[in-house]
């Protein structure tokens, strides 16, 4: 099970930093991934739609410590902490919803059905 930020249109997921890998070892021992989300989650974007807001990045602080910066070799290093990860559809097998379960070639339709066009210009 895997908690949604965000569900796309293309029935990606956008989940807490670490979902993507489970995500990959769950497909690698032929486990089923299911994704909780409610209808509220959904969002009509795309992942190549503003790749760049689609993930924050915090201090670095819970991955290093920073009394370590003072050693040279950590000195050189780029610490990277996002807190998301995009995980594609072809991961996960069911979102489980307030409505139902879905497969994510799915998704894009519950956008359609339950969301009118003038709701997503907001995200244009």
């Amino acid at each position: 099970l895997l908690p949604a930020h965000a569900v796309l249109a293309n029935g990606g997921l956008i989940a807490p930093s670490g979902s993507n890998m489970v995500a990959l070892a769950a497909k690698q021992n032929s486990v089923p991934v299911v994704t909780l989300a409610g209808m509220f989650k959904l969002c009509p974007m795309y992942p190549h739609e503003g790749q760049d807001t689609l993930n924050d990045l915090i201090s670095p602080s819970s991955v290093a410590d920073y009394s370590l910066m003072g050693d040279p070799v950590l000195s050189e290093v780029e610490f990277v902490n996002p807190v998301h990860d995009y995980i594609p559809p072809q991961l996960i097998d069911l979102y489980v919803t307030n409505i139902g379960g879905f497969q994510p070639s799915y998704i894009y339709r519950l956008l359609a059905e339950y969301y009118h066009s003038d709701d997503w210009e907001a995200f244009e």
